[in-house]
C-alpha cells in the first residue's frame, strides 16, 4: 500500500506536541515556539515546555492549543515532593497538561509498589489536567519491563503514556510502540492514548507510529485525545510535505 504522506502529515500536525526542553530555553524561544505552533496549515495540538514557562505560553496560544509542561524531568526520580511542587507551578500557571516521568531506576529495582504509589499520588494532584506518564522506553529495555510500565501508568489514571524524554540515548521506537499499545488495547481503557516522543523527525517516522496506533485501537484513535507526538523537529518535516517543498533527508526507523 502506497503511503500517503499528505495525510500522514495532516495528522502528525494535529496531534503534535511541539516542544522546547532544553536548558538554556530563553522567554524569546517560547515566544517563537508559540509562534511557530500557529501554522498556514492549521494549530498543533500543544506546546510543551518547562513550568516556568507555562504563564507565558497560555498567554501567548488561543485555547486551542494546549499548554503541557514536564514534572519530575528528565531524571524521573523517585521524589514525590519534586514531581507534586512541579504540578502545583504547572497548574498555578495555567497548564493543561502534566507529561511526568515516571520513575523507571526505581521500577528497574524491583520497587513496583513505590512507582505505583508515586504514580497514584501524582494522579490524584494533577487533577482535572491531562496527565501523561513517560515511561523512558529506551531505558527499560525490554518489552516486559515497557510492558510492565504501561500497565502501572494506565493503573494510576494516566490519559497517555508516552515513550521517551527525548534526553537518552534511545527514544521512541517501533518495537517500544507494539508493546505499549498492546497494553492500552488490552486495558479496555477507551479513552487512554499513546504519545511518541524522542527521535520522531519525520513524517516517514509519524505514519509508522500512525499505523501502529491505527491497527492497535482502531482508527477512531487518530485525534490529539488518544495520540501525540512530542518533537522539536518534526512540524519542519510536516510543512514541507504540505507545502510540497523541498524536504531533508531523514534516517526513519521505518
Amino acid at each position: 500500500m502506497t503511503l500517503d504522506l499528505q495525510a500522514a502529515a495532516r495528522t502528525a500536525l494535529a496531534c503534535l506536541d511541539l516542544t522546547s526542553l532544553n536548558d538554556a530555553d530563553t522567554p524569546a524561544d517560547i515566544t517563537a515556539l508559540c509562534r511557530r505552533a500557529q501554522t498556514a496549515y492549521g494549530p498543533v495540538a500543544a506546546v510543551c515546555v518547562w513550568p516556568r514557562f507555562v504563564a507565558q505560553a497560555r498567554a501567548a496560544l488561543p485555547p486551542a492549543i494546549k499548554v503541557a509542561a514536564v514534572a519530575d524531568f528528565p531524571d524521573g526520580a523517585l521524589d514525590l515532593a519534586v514531581a507534586l511542587a512541579d504540578i502545583a507551578a504547572i497548574a498555578q500557571a495555567g497548564g493543561d497538561e502534566v507529561d511526568v516521568v515516571l520513575p523507571w531506576r526505581a521500577l528497574l529495582s524491583g520497587k513496583a509498589t513505590e512507582v505505583a504509589e508515586f504514580l497514584a499520588e501524582v494522579r490524584h494532584a494533577s487533577r482535572p489536567l491531562t496527565l501523561k506518564v513517560i515511561i523512558e522506553s529506551g531505558e527499560l529495555g525490554t518489552a516486559e519491563r515497557i510492558a510492565q510500565a504501561t500497565r502501572l501508568a494506565l493503573a494510576a489514571g494516566a490519559d497517555f503514556v508516552k515513550t521517551s524524554t527525548g534526553k537518552t540515548a534511545t527514544g521512541a521506537t517501533p518495537e517500544a510502540a507494539a508493546a505499549m499499545l498492546k497494553e492500552i488495547a488490552a486495558s479496555g481503557l477507551s479513552a487512554a492514548g499513546f504519545k511518541a516522543s524522542g527521535g520522531v523527525r519525520s513524517v516517514v517516522d509519524a505514519a509508522g507510529y500512525i499505523a501502529q496506533t491505527e491497527a492497535a485501537l482502531g482508527a477512531d484513535a487518530l485525534n490529539p485525545q488518544r495520540l501525540r507526538f512530542g518533537a522539536s523537529g518534526l512540524l519542519t518535516d510536516i510543512e514541507a510535505v504540505l507545502s510540497g517543498g523541498p524536504r531533508t533527508a531523514a534516517t526513519s526507523a521505518y
